[in-house]
This record gives structure tokens, C-alpha cells and sequence, in this order.
């Protein structure tokens, strides 16, 4: 049981020191919104071009199956979406910021008929108010744009890192105390 012990004790303090590191990074996206702008476009950006030569490879490797000028395109398409985001981060930035307001505005008002298709149920008020919240962030985004779009993406990667890490770090104190509560009623068990 201790050697149990001691590797969960080893998974709750990783857990922790992740949460920590989250947190920490979430802090620095938040302080520093426009460098992490930069660095999640440049992420999409290095995938689109990683996912466009994959698709490559795999054109070329199924050839013979059929659509193989569909697929050449496809890739072409990744990677060249990825190599404009890469060269221009501007307006990468700008469109990613459109792309995302579009996104809220159309979730939002989906959330909206859901909630009113499921209005006789218990709950509905939540689904309505999920679809007014997002429809409110993503017509701001959409009335503050091209202002916003330096900081927008990078203060809302780094709230939601923020919010992982702190509730990582939450968690983990959490299942520390329960560990530590168990090691003691064992301890007080095998001294009666």
C-alpha cells in the first residue's frame, strides 16, 4: 500500500507543479496579450503547413485510389493558408479575430433555438443564457473589430490557461488533502 501511495502522492505533486506552470503562463498571455496573439497565430499557422504536407504525403501515397487532384488541392490549400498566415501575422490576426466573432455569433444563435426548442424542459434558462452570453462576446468582437484584434486572442488564450492551471493547482490540493486524511486514518488504524 505505501508503494501505492507514494506514486499517487508522485501523480498529485505532477499534477500540482502543472497546474502551477499553467497558471503562470496564463498570467504571462494575459500581461503580454499581444506577443501570445502573435505566438497562437503562428501556432495555426505551423499547423495548417504541418497537416498541408501530411495531406501531401498521403495524396501521394494513395494515388491510385482515386481523387488524387482533390487531395493535391487540399494540401495546397493548408499549406498555402498556412504560409500566408506565417508571412502576414497581421492579417492572420485580423481574420482569426473575424473567424472568431462569426463563430460566437453563430453559436450564440443556435444556442438561442436550442433553448427554445427545449423550453419545456427543467433547465432550458441555461441553454438561453449560454446563447445570449455568446451571442454578446461575439457581437463585441464584431463591433470592436479591427481594435480588438491585437489583444482579443491572446487575453482569451491566456484566460483559459489561466483557468486550467488554477483549477489543476485546485484539484490537486484537493486530492492531496484527501491522500494525506487517508494516510492518517491508516496510521491511526495500524497504531490501535
Amino acid at each position: 500500500m505505501v508503494a501505492n501511495s507514494s506514486e499517487i502522492k508522485k501523480s498529485v505533486n505532477g499534477a500540482l507543479i502543472s497546474g502551477i506552470i499553467l497558471t503562470v503562463l496564463g498570467i504571462a498571455a494575459i500581461a503580454l496579450p499581444v506577443v501570445s496573439t502573435i505566438f497562437a497565430e503562428t501556432w495555426v499557422a505551423l499547423i495548417l503547413i504541418t497537416a498541408g504536407f501530411t495531406k501531401l504525403v498521403y495524396a501521394t501515397q494513395t494515388r491510385h485510389e482515386g481523387g488524387f487532384i482533390w487531395k493535391i488541392l487540399l494540401s495546397a490549400l493548408y499549406i498555402a493558408t498556412g504560409i500566408m498566415l506565417f508571412v502576414y501575422p497581421l492579417t492572420g490576426i485580423l481574420t482569426l479575430t473575424l473567424l472568431l466573432g462569426s463563430f460566437l455569433l453563430t453559436e450564440g444563435t443556435f444556442e438561442l433555438i436550442l433553448a427554445f426548442r427545449i423550453r419545456p424542459q427543467q433547465n432550458w434558462t441555461w441553454a438561453l443564457g449560454n446563447g445570449i452570453v455568446t451571442l454578446i462576446l461575439g457581437a463585441l468582437i464584431w463591433f470592436q473589430f479591427p481594435y480588438n484584434a491585437p489583444w482579443l486572442i491572446g487575453t482569451g488564450l491566456g484566460a483559459s490557461i489561466l483557468a486550467t492551471g488554477v483549477s489543476r493547482v485546485m484539484l490537486s490540493i484537493n486530492a492531496r488533502s484527501a491522500l494525506n486524511s487517508a494516510d492518517q486514518s491508516l496510521d491511526q488504524g495500524a497504531s490501535a
